[in-house]
């Protein structure tokens, strides 16, 4: 099935309410590089987790949720709303009409033709071109959903926990099978590109298991803690952050590689507490846990070297999260300095090399 055409995300327009360009430029005052704020901090905003799909193949729209119509400045889970945001011209058309939406389950398919997220315990599917949502499956009352990917072959995947043991549940084509079972609960899921695979973090270990719950076996990574992942988009290896336990020493970034059972060292960090690849994963970009040193910065594989891009400013660094645009022009990421979270995008092509739909 072709990807919706800018003509058909453009009648999104009369299906959701659209609201018109909130951007803002200045330049970064530690590199004076030029920042755009992308949506209005008098409201909260957001982007979901980095291993979900929010940018369209070729880059034109980023899905993210947003509190721009919340009735008050209240807490209300039904403030929180997905949205679609051209980054050509900075509309935004509203997607859902949730009672609660978790901001961390939005993900486009791999078809780029629609969405998923989580509306309390139910899962939901919309349809971008005509903005209809069914739910396509519901969590059991006794049980605790955690975690949430989107399998290579378009399944929703998740786990259902109660009573010390999780599953992990894939759903697709609203049919829900059990993938696997364990005496253990599960924290995250992330779902292997270009491979019927996936890997979860229980135990504050990484596991990997496949589709059919075949495999399930504890990745060999360094030892110690280890924090934020992520698969390249190649899905060929795993990038993730080693945290010593001696807060003194730095944070180091890995790459694992499953099936040659290797895990190396790519670079020392200035305390990264995320990091994200490129298309080719060439470069990283992350963002400092350091509130003396609050920056969003790039790393380069081969030179292993870091460059500040902006200054993030955010009250907590866990929020920042950068990633690179598809093209590898852009990095986005999120702040609340300037008010409540915020989307922003500072462009990167001074530095990094554009990528093309065939770079991984």
């Amino acid at each position: 099935m072709a990807p919706l055409s800018r003509r058909d995300f453009l009648a999104l327009a009369a299906a959701g309410r659209l609201s018109g360009p909130e951007w803002r430029h200045y330049p970064d005052p530690a590199t004076d590089l030029d920042v755009i704020r992308l949506t209005d901090p008098s409201f909260a905003s957001g982007m979901t987790a980095s291993h979900l799909r929010q940018f369209t193949r070729r880059g034109e729209w980023l899905l993210y949720w947003s509190e721009r119509y919340a009735a008050s400045a209240t807490s209300d889970p039904a403030a929180r709303q997905a949205f679609l945001l051209d980054l050509k011209n900075g509309e935004s058309t509203q997607l859902t009409g949730a009672a609660a939406l978790d901001p961390a389950s939005l993900a486009l398919a791999p078809d780029d033709r629609s969405f998923f997220f989580f509306d309390g315990p139910s899962l939901k599917n919309g349809q971008l071109a005509n903005n209809q949502i069914r739910e396509i499956h519901t969590v059991p009352e006794d049980a605790a959903r955690t975690g949430f990917t989107i399998g290579v072959d378009g399944s929703a995947i998740f786990s259902e926990g109660r009573n010390g043991r999780s599953r992990i549940v894939s759903v697709l084509r609203q049919q829900t099978r059990r993938v696997v079972e364990m005496d253990r609960e599960i924290e995250e899921l992330i779902a292997r590109p270009r491979r019927a695979q996936v890997l979860y973090r229980a135990g504050g270990r990484l596991w990997l298991v496949n589709h059919d719950g075949s495999g399930n076996r504890q990745l060999k990574t360094a030892p110690g803690s280890t924090g934020a992942a992520l698969w390249i988009p190649s899905g060929r290896t795993l990038i993730y952050l080693h945290v010593p336990e001696d807060p003194k020493e730095l944070i180091t970034l890995r790459e694992h590689a499953p099936e040659e059972g290797t895990d190396t060292l790519l670079a020392k960090t200035s305390q990264f507490i995320s990091a994200s690849p490129n298309a080719d994963a060439s470069v990283f970009t992350g963002a400092s846990r350091s509130r003396a040193s609050a920056y969003v910065l790039i790393l380069l594989r081969i030179a292993r070297r870091e460059m500040t891009l902006c200054e993030h400013g955010a009250s907590d660094p866990a929020m920042v999260r950068p990633v690179f645009s598809p093209d590898s022009q852009n990095v986005l990421f999120v702040s609340d300095r300037h008010g409540k979270p915020a989307i922003y995008q500072v462009h990167v092509g001074r530095f990094v090399e554009e990528t093309g739909p065939d770079a991984q």
